[in-house]
């Protein structure tokens, strides 16, 4: 079947609770490569890790552009064991909500993350959420500094899969203000789950808000609702 819905899922905030896994695995690479430990936090939410990275170098002094940065931080990723050790979960509702969306053969299920892939993988992968992702279509965060940009990534990798699926509705589900933003600016849906660092009312210019993944009938219905 041609599909007619592209769902491209957030991962942190959305699907789990990293717990700073992230931040920490940014602080070893950079530890490696400077000899110092990151002192200075940086704004992180909906954001891409290309954009994190460049912010951190400037932050902390050091001229060099990110993607020596970036490279140490995807070899390392794999090889992270401290997801679980500092409490890091999924959320409610997320294994559910992707095994109902992949019960419709017209939907495919993927990322659109500000993580790095190696990083996303481990993420996912130490939550048990790979099943019904289809990652050959996904967007990460090396690839474009604009979160808006991903969606673009996506959609032509969605493209070379399925050439049959032009005018295909892309949905994007996230948990930030910037998550709202890129699917708007690319002519996508957005569903937010206030799951994250924003309330409900900070999410409002979404086509739809939920609490949580938990209502997964009112989400699959939004996914495959008609314009």
């Amino acid at each position: 079947m041609t599909p007619t819905r592209f769902v491209l899922w957030d991962i942190d905030g959305t699907l789990l609770d990293a717990k700073g896994y992230g931040w920490r695995l940014a602080d070893r690479a950079f530890q490696q490569l400077y000899g110092r430990p990151l002192v200075h936090l940086v704004p992180m939410a909906g954001r891409t890790d290309r954009a994190i990275m460049t912010d951190v170098l400037d932050r902390h002094d050091v001229p060099d552009t990110p993607d020596d940065l970036i490279a140490l931080m995807e070899s390392l990723a794999p090889a992270a064991d401290d997801f679980h050790t500092h409490g890091g979960t999924m959320l409610p509702g997320a294994d559910a909500a992707i095994r109902a969306l992949t019960a419709h053969p017209s939907v495919v299920q993927s990322v659109l993350t500000g993580n790095l892939g190696p990083v996303a993988a481990a993420k996912l992968a130490a939550v048990g959420l790979g099943a019904g992702l289809d990652l050959t279509v996904a967007a990460y965060g090396r690839d474009h500094a604009v979160r808006a940009d991903l969606v673009t990534v996506a959609r032509t990798a969605l493209a070379r899969l399925h050439p049959a699926s032009t005018g295909i509705t892309t949905i994007l589900i996230g948990d930030t203000p910037l998550d709202i933003e890129a699917a708007h600016a690319a002519g996508a849906r957005a569903i937010a789950v206030a799951t994250g660092r924003y309330p409900a009312a900070a999410l409002a210019a979404a086509d739809l808000v939920l609490p949580d993944l938990t209502d997964t009938k009112s989400l699959v219905e939004a996914v495959l609702a008609e314009a």
